[in-house]
């Protein structure tokens, strides 16, 4: 892969990761749109890896409270404290992602890298983003988190599977149609993101390993690892300043747009 490739790509990663609109979308179609050949899954683990580097360094501090506060629990487990009480709900909004991303990686993999179906859900999820942001009543924190809420929010995390649909902007949809705080559905978004690019990407480097990664050219994906996770840490420090201040619109149009002139486009 030559190095350009490997820095435009990285950089798409790691732009789109956190917002909502599909970075496993754009990844699959800048080959499409610039004549490239299709990356391949190895670089796309690497600068998954890279955005995962990047939030983990964002939210140490919200990070080291929950794993502190949920360890913690495991002694308390009668009345677990507000800390121990995200973290259970973070491991049970990723058990619906993990059971669907088994039954349906093959798929995902062959099949669901189709232009037409990421125009169609970019579309699609893009405006139920747009109600929930519009019709939600955006009161509540993270803390506020019924274990309903978690479920409904893993659901939409295990539909975000489908290229196109984006995991942060299907987790922030569930988050903002269940009250959440624009800021408080975001920051769930990113810290439920945490073990599904774990679980993911340990998958995907474990069968790489097995299949002869030997063959692999390790300096684009050393800089597309270091790329991604560097835009992806700017990203996050401000879509959240943003989101202070602004709704989900500008990202909604972007993804009614980018359907519309992929289907125009599409042969």
């Amino acid at each position: 892969m030559p190095l350009l490739h490997a820095v435009v790509l990285a950089l798409l990663q790691g732009l789109t990761e956190f917002l909502p609109i599909s970075s496993s979308a754009h990844l699959i179609l800048a080959p499409w749109v610039l004549g490239w050949p299709d990356q391949g899954l190895a670089f796309d683990v690497v600068v998954h890896l890279g955005t995962l580097t990047a939030v983990c360094v964002y939210f140490r501090s919200d990070l080291g409270r929950v794993v502190k506060g949920w360890v913690g629990g495991l002694a308390r487990p009668a009345a677990p404290g507000p800390a121990a009480r995200l973290g259970w709900m973070i491991i049970a909004a990723t058990v619906p992602v993990g059971l669907t991303g088994l039954a349906l990686k093959d798929w995902v993999e062959t099949a669901g890298r189709n232009p037409t179906l990421i125009a169609a859900t970019s579309i699609g999820f893009g405006l139920l983003l747009w109600a929930a942001d519009s019709l939600g009543r955006r009161v509540r924190p993270v803390e506020g988190l019924a274990w309903t809420d978690a479920l409904w929010v893993g659901l939409a995390q295990a539909v975000a599977l489908v290229p196109g649909v984006s995991r942060s902007g299907a987790t922030m949809t569930a988050g903002l149609a269940a009250g959440l705080t624009r800021e408080a559905a975001a920051r769930f978004s990113f810290l439920l993101s945490i073990p599904v690019i774990a679980l993911s990407g340990g998958l995907e480097v474990f069968e790489l390993i097995r299949s002869g990664a030997g063959e692999t050219t390790w300096l684009p994906m050393a800089v597309g690892f270091v790329v991604s996770a560097t835009s992806a840490y700017l990203c996050i420090r401000l879509f959240l300043a943003f989101l202070e201040d602004h709704g989900m619109g500008v990202f909604v149009a972007y993804r009614v747009l980018l359907g519309v002139i992929i289907l125009l486009a599409a042969p």
